[in-house]
């Protein structure tokens, strides 16, 4: 992503600048998320089903302190996966622009060059700007009664014209890479969650305690189960999450907010784009939209996931993913693949709230900082 513009002045972001703001908004949303997703790991590896109040008070035992257990390495991965997140989502775009866009012919006054990452728009190419794009998606609002389905925008150089195929083409290349970009990432967070859910559930009271810290346990489970069947268990059912995941969660957030940039944009034709305070309204909400709305469909694989990252690494005791699904469904009903949830969207949405608006605070401040 080094020759990407960050859509506010013309600076260029930079890998080291993805790497920065990704690391800093991905640290800020495990602070954050982590106590809801210790008590969310507790309640679907609990075999019991006792009432809610039961339920409730053995996620949360322990007191406050235990619930910040196992955080060392999502927080120390998370300017890694971050910056795997946004570079994979731009190299796929630009993939998507070369193989996909120029076979199927498209001509470049239909082309929309330019595919919102989070809060910032990837340029690939002459035509298309932010500016552009808003002005257009601002009079599509206003102009829904055009026949013709196309609004002419005129810049300096040249009068491109953006069609609503092009914009449908658009969120399918945001699915597709962000699909993509999840598929990725999964290679690097399966081990890191399957160290967290170890460390999670020892610290519950009663249980065996069985690994130092996240060095030990990782040196153990290597050392005693090897890479693939002991380090990377649930790679799998990770992926299964994670690729569709990714996919929904960008094609929603990039649709969202351009719904709620509109209704927020001033209606002075001077200023036509939304202040920094309106983009990072409109950037909140549609992340955590977006993030709950992702986890409440794709939730019972992180269930199965989580059974499995926490069941006896022993190989004559290891189980396939639809097995254990099976199994759940059989000993404790559908209901229990969405154990949890609950918790789950209450810590998704501050979560992904922050991680945008965060995201482009930094790359902000990194461009003032360039520039003066």
């Amino acid at each position: 992503m080094s020759e990407n513009s960050d859509g506010g002045g013309g600076s260029q972001i930079s890998a080291l600048d993805d790497l920065l703001a990704g690391g800093i908004a991905g640290s800020a949303s495990v602070i954050v998320g982590h106590p809801f997703d210790t008590i969310k790991v507790r309640l679907q590896t609990s075999s019991t089903n006792g009432s809610s109040g039961k339920t409730s008070s053995s996620a949360t035992a322990g007191g406050f302190k235990s619930l910040f257990k196992g955080m060392s390495p999502p927080l120390a991965t998370a300017a890694i996966c971050n910056a795997i997140i946004f570079a994979s989502y731009g190299h796929s775009t630009r993939l998507w622009d070369e193989f996909i866009e120029h076979k199927i012919g498209q001509q470049q006054n239909e082309e929309v060059h330019g595919t919102l990452t989070g809060a910032v728009l990837i340029e690939h190419g002459e035509h298309g700007t932010h500016e552009q794009m808003k002005s257009w998606k601002q009079q599509r609002n206003n102009n829904d009664h055009d026949s013709e389905g196309w609004i002419t925008i005129q810049n300096n150089h040249q009068e491109p014209v953006v069609t609503e195929n092009a914009l449908n083409t658009n969120y399918l290349k945001v699915f597709t890479c962000g699909a993509l970009a999840g598929t990725v990432q999964a290679f690097v967070i399966c081990p890191v969650e399957h160290i967290k859910c170890r460390l999670q559930i020892q610290a519950a009271p009663g249980a065996k305690i069985m690994y130092k810290g996240p060095i030990d346990a990782c040196v153990s489970i290597i050392k005693n189960h090897g890479i693939f069947r002991g380090l990377y268990r649930g790679m799998g059912v990770t992926l299964w999450r994670e690729t569709p995941a990714f996919g929904m969660y960008f094609a929603v957030y990039d649709t969202i907010k351009d719904r709620v940039e509109s209704l927020l944009e001033e209606k002075d034709d001077d200023h036509p784009i939304p202040s920094h305070a309106h983009a990072w309204a409109a950037s909140a909400l549609a992340g955590g939209i977006s993030g709950a709305s992702t986890w409440g469909i794709i939730y019972p694989f992180d269930v199965i996931k989580s059974r499995m990252q926490t069941s006896p690494l022993e190989r004559h005791l290891q189980k396939g993913m639809w097995t254990v699904g099976s199994d759940i469904i059989r000993n404790h009903g559908f209901n229990h693949m969405f154990r949890g949830l609950g918790v789950t969207l209450v810590r998704a949405f501050p979560v992904n709230a922050i991680i945008f608006p965060v995201y482009e605070f930094v790359l902000m401040q990194i461009g003032s900082w360039r520039s003066s």
